[in-house]
């Protein structure tokens, strides 16, 4: 089926179809905002493990190299808590992205029956994907690592091991933030640290032998700037797109909207959610677990029911 007239905008009206997709006929029906997502990509698994070892390297460096040697006991105190605080979040913002649907569109949902419950006026004409067989909503795209068809797909990111969506967008952008600010925290501690070490002996600043405290230090720094420079990038790029409304893959094919672009706080709103608020920069915001009941893994993405 071709462009034109008719397409999907309320996704309420895909759920029941979520509860008949091929792994998820057995067990209690899964609810759109209960699903946790997997996808069992290798390179992504590798990537989003070696952020999570990035991020707990400069912990333990801040914390172990710099801080708890400290002689000013609340300069120590009140830098480490700072610092972890916002790698918790930073950890938490990456969790929810790689694990939250970004907005998959159910798979196999075009048929004869749905068709008709779409009730189409004649000459109406509706998008159908030939990979996953399913009817795309506006904006949708199909992601070739998670095999389904995104709402609103900005990009798929091998370091959260996840699509950027519709639902997750706003995990994203507080991931790249939160990364930015530790990276930055992380340098300023860092040359604080030369600096002082310089002027006094280097044993008396660390716990460490020099040699080894003051390559923990370099691998830091250049961690640091490595991050900055990517998370900086990529948090202006998203608020960018969030406020113009406009996703990076309509960016980059030069997709002309057809669709009524919201104004840019309209645009916030809708990533963030409500009016602007502590919520909105919160990882931990909506998070509701209940346990893990199920587990279902299939070959392109493991979903879960909590």
């Amino acid at each position: 089926m071709q462009s034109s007239g008719h397409r999907l905008h309320d996704v309420e009206q895909h759920r029941p179809l979520l509860e008949r997709e091929e792994g998820l006929a057995h067990g209690p029906p899964l609810r759109g905002t209960d699903r946790v997502w997997f996808i069992q990509d290798g390179c992504g698994m590798i990537c989003a493990v070696m952020t999570w070892f990035l991020v707990l390297y400069a912990d333990f460096v801040v914390t172990f190299v710099m801080l708890l040697p400290s002689k000013n006991f609340w300069y120590a105190l009140i830098n480490g808590v700072t610092f972890n605080s916002l790698a918790v979040l930073a950890l938490a913002s990456h969790l929810r992205t790689m694990l939250t649907d970004p907005g998959a569109v159910p798979k196999g949902n075009a048929t004869k029956e749905y068709m008709e419950s779409l009730q189409l006026k004649p000459g109406e004409v509706i998008y159908k994907c030939p990979k996953c067989c399913s009817i795309k909503p506006e904006r949708a795209h199909h992601c070739s690592i998670c095999k389904r068809c995104i709402r609103k797909m900005d990009h798929h990111c091998p370091w959260v091991n996840n699509c950027v969506g519709e639902n997750n967008q706003r995990f994203f952008v507080l991931f790249t933030m939160y990364i930015a600010l530790i990276s930055i925290y992380a340098l300023c501690l860092s040359g604080l640290q030369f600096f002082t070490c310089v002027k006094v002996q280097w044993n008396e600043c660390s716990d460490f032998s020099p040699p080894v405290a003051v390559m923990l230090m370099i691998f830091l720094c250049l961690e640091g700037l490595l991050f900055l420079t990517f998370t900086a990038v990529m948090f202006g790029t998203q608020i960018h797109s969030i406020c113009n409304d406009e996703t990076e893959i309509e960016r980059l094919k030069n997709e002309k909207p057809t669709w009524e672009r919201r104004m840019r706080w309209d645009g916030m709103r809708a990533v963030f959610g409500g009016q602007p608020s502590l919520l909105w920069i919160n990882p931990f915001a909506g998070l509701r677990p209940r346990g893990l009941l199920t587990l279902r893994s299939r070959r392109g993405g493991a979903e879960f029911s909590v």
